[in-house]
């Protein structure tokens, strides 16, 4: 069901994420919070259900979790341009800002200590504490899978890594195939993707020929804008946990070579700290601060769209499969189980990274709990509460 009147388009999926891509500060989990704010509440394009199932495929494959997300979002929305205008409306604005960054405001020094930075951290904990409640309520209605959504916080927790969260979901699979056949519903309405099965064969194609074909050529080539694709390719084809994970894989594509100095490097990994949407835009500044082209903003944006491509590619193909095996009883009850695992990998996510970084005194403490009041009772836009919380931590810094 649709709340709002306004006809399904690409421009509607721009603007909508454009909103988002210039508030969703906090990391891939405080992203999905927001998604689900403003996709599920707010504007009803997909249920509760159909959300938690693209989640729990987006966790599967490599690459950024919360870009996929939005994408698939704006496939469901608009077709292939509407998930084109998702992940440029979600990506662009912090993209360009590291741009900036690369090309002269590296002069502004430190920022890690920036006290409406640190606010903006303290909002995500309230965003991500709102998201695990709500899922929590529709996702882990019994003790079942209550209890399904703590092992996985507590094994997230203890294996904090790409492994842990991927035997978090399949654990919650298995358990839901083999315990929670009661609890399936009888009818599962399809995504509507318009995504054909010949498109997404394609699509896995293209994936593995660029994957195979590129170090080939770039060997042969000799030609550093090959040799910089192809880096960055398989950076975004091999990642699973999400922007922190590609972060070394990065740092050996571009340090050892002389692209770019180590220095040059952590800085820009402390500027994407600063700035909304996903990690993976870290891309962009390394492009643009490369030492010979393709560099400043047609390197940015050359680099950006290499580490995308791979994840995109795998989702189109994904999709299409993923639509039709989510309606058959065996994968719905499998899919209880995962949805109740990724709550628990939310609750893990909560307590570490997202608290651990923000809450450290009781003035955080209780803006946290004023965020949550404001999102959760309140209803108050999260880009709102956003600005509200960095300027209460400007105040009182």
């Amino acid at each position: 069901m649709i709340a709002e009147t306004e006809t399904p388009s690409p421009g509607e999926v721009f603007r909508a994420f454009l909103k988002l891509g210039l508030t969703s500060f906090g990391g891939p989990v405080a992203h999905l919070s927001y998604f689900r704010a403003e996709f599920v509440e707010r504007r009803r394009w997909l249920d509760e259900k159909a959300y938690a199932d693209i989640v729990a495929l987006c966790q599967f494959l490599p690459g950024p979790a919360s870009s996929q997300v939005g994408a698939t979002l704006g496939f469901v929305r608009a077709g292939y341009a509407g998930g084109f205008a998702a992940w440029l409306a979600f990506t662009l604005p912090s993209a360009l800002a590291l741009i900036a960054f690369a090309e002269g405001v590296a002069r502004l020094g430190d920022i890690s200590h920036v006290a409406w930075l640190h606010g903006l951290k303290i909002v995500a904990v309230a965003v991500v504490a709102q998201a695990v409640w709500s899922m929590a309520k529709n996702l882990c209605p019994d003790r079942a899978r209550a209890s399904l959504a703590v092992a996985s916080a507590v094994l997230a927790l203890a294996l904090p890594s790409a492994f842990g969260q991927i035997g978090a979901i399949i654990a919650g699979a298995l358990f839901g195939r083999l315990f929670l056949h009661g609890a399936v519903a009888a009818e599962t309405a399809s995504l509507a993707l318009n995504i054909r099965k010949s498109h997404a064969l394609a699509a896995f194609g293209l994936f593995v020929a660029l994957l195979a074909g590129l170090p080939l050529l770039a060997r042969t080539a000799s030609n550093h804008a090959l040799d910089l694709f192809d880096s960055f390719y398989r950076s975004g084809a091999l990642v699973f946990g999400g922007g922190h994970v590609v972060l070394p894989l990065l740092q050996q594509a571009v340090v050892p070579p002389g692209w770019i100095g180590d220095d040059a490097f952590l800085a820009g990994y402390g500027a994407a700290q600063a700035v909304p949407g996903p990690l993976f835009i870290f891309a962009a500044y390394l492009g643009a601060a490369m030492k010979q082209a393709p560099n400043g903003m047609l390197g940015g944006l050359f680099c950006l769209l290499a580490i995308y491509l791979p994840s995109f590619l795998l989702l189109i193909a994904a999709l299409p499969f993923w639509d039709d095996l989510r309606r058959r009883p065996g994968v719905q009850s499998a899919l209880m189980g995962v949805n109740a695992a990724v709550v628990g990998l939310l609750l893990g996510a909560l307590y570490s990274p997202v608290w651990t970084s923000a809450i450290f005194a009781p003035a955080d403490f209780a803006l946290a709990l004023v965020a949550f009041l404001l999102l959760t009772f309140w209803k108050t836009p999260p880009w709102l509460v956003v600005l509200l919380g960095a300027g209460a931590a400007a105040l009182v810094g």
